[in-house]
């Protein structure tokens, strides 16, 4: 039985923190996160299963939220 997840969407902050922690893991640390190009992290962020945000509706804003997430979820897992 495999349990249903919504989609995921630019405004989801945390969850996609989340699915960027799950993939990457401890590859990634605090000053690391800060330094990956925002193009980068959108192409990431695109990727991720469950993501069903479109390129033309990403900003700067949500991209430094979901650094900022990510960082918060890195922390918790040291």
């Amino acid at each position: 039985m495999s349990t249903f997840e919504p989609p995921i969407h630019w405004s989801d902050h945390e969850d996609v923190a989340m699915k960027l922690y799950e993939k990457f893991g401890d590859e990634f640390g605090e000053a690391k996160i800060y330094r990956i190009r925002f193009t980068d992290l959108m192409e990431w962020v695109m990727q991720l299963p469950g993501f069903e945000g479109k390129k033309e509706d990403c900003n700067e804003g949500h991209l430094e939220m979901i650094q900022a997430q990510w960082v918060y979820e890195w922390r918790d897992n040291q």
